[in-house]
């Protein structure tokens, strides 16, 4: 069965040189075609997959071949609960993101979606990469086609400049968790994920690993204080930019930190390290979600929302690890923290997509100036409202199941935090409601409403299909729990092993 991973990780390859190389007017249909392709072999992969793997034998669909003995590092791919949620959530957006453009005059089309399937290839690597240093190779693979993405098909002048901060940010946090790799290699003598998890590391050497590897997760994420190239990336890039950094490449640096930072780093994360992480995330719960509150331009109030919303998964993660290192294994706070992921990923496109829709309608992305959109776009009103629901975190929506689990791993670790962190829902709330209220409900120009259509067929077909992710896990999220359940657990287990 190893032939269907190796399939799906070099299709979007092809698909990228192919459009690379092949200048065709159809480049949209060919990206989309790869795309569907690639959703469908991870939802076949995803009906042979064991949700209850035995110890002896976690792993499913491994390749492995030895490429450097020299450095002892091989080509090790492999998918666990953990992974496949992560390449469903990879495969299930990348469609919908090349569909989201369908409406959109783009130049040099063909390299725009050759960039996006470069994108897929690269994420699919870092979710499924058994060793260190191909990790590493991925992780760096995806920062060139989001920066070209943003610094070529952005929005006014000034994405130049936010794009050269983002990659200078993103670059330098990657070269700091590879010297840290390359520091836990010399203990364990390989590359492999196994033995970089047995290295030998005292408490201080695992104090400094630690920040090394969390300075590149943290930047990516982000993680208070290292947001500050977030806003404004978001905001000036293309919407399929903005889509791909919100929706997927943020959840790269959620998986990294379980599947590598909490067995490599255990004692670390169980003395100080680890609470300034969970004090820093609560931060930015607060701060993200209040700077959203009196934000004024759409993409910018998404960004922030997103980095309140991050703010929780990290601190959930750390919550449960400080536990498990105290008093004993609790495992819950990676389990929400990767089905909050997978519904984080859903919501923020829907939202970035919303936001798209109103800027083509009002002509601008500052919400004092929309209003009374609902009377002409009944279908966009419902639809919007479904997507805005699920990123609050109503019951019976995909954003609740994972945000309750983390608030209670939080509460765990220690009340009051949990209550600071809880403020998420209520100031989510508040800054969400006043978007839809102003945009779907607000005093709007006639003029400019006499002549706005409802949704487009394209605008109908990915709105629709992201809205019945966000009630179907709402709904029922069982399948998700059960998938991410033993591989969450072995990370933990693995901890105080």
């Amino acid at each position: 069965m190893s032939y269907l991973l190796l399939t799906l990780l070099l299709l979007p390859l092809v698909g990228s040189g192919l459009l690379f190389f092949w200048k065709n007017a159809s480049s949209k249909y060919i990206a989309l075609a790869f795309a569907l392709a690639q959703m469908f072999l991870a939802f076949y992969m995803l009906g042979s997959f064991d949700f209850n793997p035995t110890v002896d034998a976690p792993l499913q669909y491994e390749i492995t071949y030895p490429w450097s003995s020299y450095i002892k590092s091989s080509l090790n791919f492999g998918i666990d609960g953990m992974s496949m949620l992560m390449v469903l959530l990879t495969n299930i957006l990348i469609p919908l993101i090349v569909l989201s453009s369908y409406n959109e005059a783009k130049g040099y089309p063909n390299s725009f979606y050759a960039l996006i399937l470069l994108m897929q290839f690269g994420l699919l690597g870092v979710f499924t990469s058994l060793d260190g240093l191909l990790f590493y190779i991925f992780w760096e693979v995806t920062l060139i086609p989001i920066w070209l993405i943003a610094g070529i098909w952005g929005q006014e002048d000034k994405r130049i400049k936010f794009t050269t901060k983002f990659f200078v940010y993103t670059f330098v946090g990657s070269l700091f968790m590879l010297i840290g790799l390359i520091y836990v290699y010399n203990h364990a003598a390989s590359f492999a994920l196994t033995d970089l998890y047995n290295a030998d590391l005292n408490i201080n050497e695992q104090n400094v690993i630690f920040w090394f590897i969390f300075f590149a997760f943290a930047v990516k994420l982000p993680v208070f204080p290292f947001h500050t190239w977030q806003p404004d990336t978001y905001t000036y890039s293309p919407t399929q930019g903005s889509m791909l950094l919100s929706g997927i490449m943020l959840k790269m640096a959620v998986y990294g930190v379980l599947r590598y930072l909490l067995p490599i780093t255990p004692l670390a994360i169980g003395g100080i390290s680890g609470e300034i992480v969970i004090i820093l995330s609560v931060i930015g719960i607060i701060y993200g979600a209040l700077i959203a509150m009196i934000s004024t331009d759409s993409k910018r109030l998404i960004a922030f929302s997103s980095l309140s919303h991050v703010g929780l998964i990290v601190a959930g993660i750390f919550a449960s690890a400080v536990v498990t290192m105290r008093t004993g294994l609790t495992f819950e706070g990676g389990q929400g923290a990767m089905i909050q992921s997978f519904a984080h990923g859903i919501n923020v496109v829907g939202l970035f997509y919303c936001a798209d829709i109103l800027y083509k309608r009002f002509k601008t992305r500052d919400i004092r100036k929309m209003g009374g959109l609902a009377k002409v776009a009944p279908k966009f009103a419902i639809l919007f409202m479904i997507i805005l629901l699920g990123a609050t975190g109503v019951p019976l929506t995909n954003g609740f199941i994972g945000e309750f689990i983390l608030l209670k791993s939080v509460y765990t670790y220690n009340h009051i935090m949990a209550v600071l962190a809880g403020l998420t829902i209520i100031l989510a709330a508040a800054y969400m409601l006043r978007f839809y209220g102003k945009a779907m409900f607000g005093k709007g120009d006639d003029s400019v409403l006499a002549t706005t259509k409802d949704v487009s067929n394209v605008e109908f077909t990915v709105l629709a299909s992201l809205s019945v992710f966000v009630i179907a896990l709402g709904v029922y999220p069982q399948p998700v729990i059960e998938m991410v359940t033993s591989s969450v657990s072995f990370i933990y287990s693995s901890m105080i092993n």
